[in-house]
């Protein structure tokens, strides 16, 4: 992998032997060593989409979170709706992009939680990556019951997204769920997936959220195939 070797426990390693299983791995996919980490030479950064942003783009990572938790301006934002705020380091190599939250994720207060972060976390470390070296942001901070995305708060969701894929500059980008597909790509799941991505020039693919993979168990080898295609050195 390069770098420095993170040790873990025996229940560590269960677990993650455990997604392995889940995911119907089970022989070895490489026998040379790779480092899965290093940023690849890609296109140039791709324009982010004119939308009817109501306030001006942040400058920084700071900013924009500060302007997430505060504007009143957001697409689905009301007196009564809750936010869940972005969650990772700011030199992160993996961004992890879902839906809007879920009741659940209230609980552990980020984007993804509950259950579905457990499982995020095996799916992380199945391909060499910790918690601590993830950036976990969704397509909305808003969690409006009842309230519908409408186009033009998909396509003002989608300008914001870019704008935070391109403060974070993460190595890999995963889209979890249809959401963040038709906001970034214009299609949706079922057509992003087994494709490499290119996103603020950087290398994105899409799988199923991990509420998806509870509920879907054996959809768990078709997003282990998609991790691997993140993680390898192909388009």
């Amino acid at each position: 992998m390069g770098g420095e070797q993170q040790v873990i426990d025996r229940a560590a390693a269960d677990s993650l032997i455990g997604w392995w299983l889940e995911a119907g791995v089970d022989v070895a996919v490489g026998e040379a060593p790779r480092d899965w980490l290093r940023r690849n030479p890609g296109p140039p950064p791709a324009t982010a989409p004119v939308a009817n942003v109501s306030e001006p783009s942040p400058e920084t990572l700071a900013e924009l979170r500060e302007w997430l938790a505060s504007s009143a301006q957001l697409p689905l934002a009301s007196p009564t709706a809750r936010r869940i705020l972005p969650h990772g380091p700011d030199d992160a190599a993996i961004m992890l992009l879902s839906d809007a939250p879920a009741l659940e994720d209230f609980a552990g207060g980020q984007p993804i939680g509950g259950e579905s972060w457990q499982l995020a976390l095996k799916m992380l470390a199945a391909i060499g990556i910790g918690a601590d070296q993830a950036y976990s942001a969704s397509l909305s901070c808003i969690h409006a019951p009842g309230a519908r995305m409408t186009h033009e708060d998909r396509v003002e969701c989608a300008a914001i997204a870019i704008r935070h894929i391109a403060l974070v500059r993460p190595k890999r980008l995963i889209l979890f769920g249809d959401g963040p597909c038709k906001a970034l790509l214009g299609e949706p799941l079922t057509r992003a997936r087994g494709r490499v991505h290119r996103i603020e020039g950087v290398r994105t693919i899409a799988t199923f959220h991990p509420r998806w993979l509870l509920q879907r168990p054996s959809d768990k080898a078709l997003a282990w195939s998609d991790l691997l295609l993140l993680m390898s050195e192909a388009d």
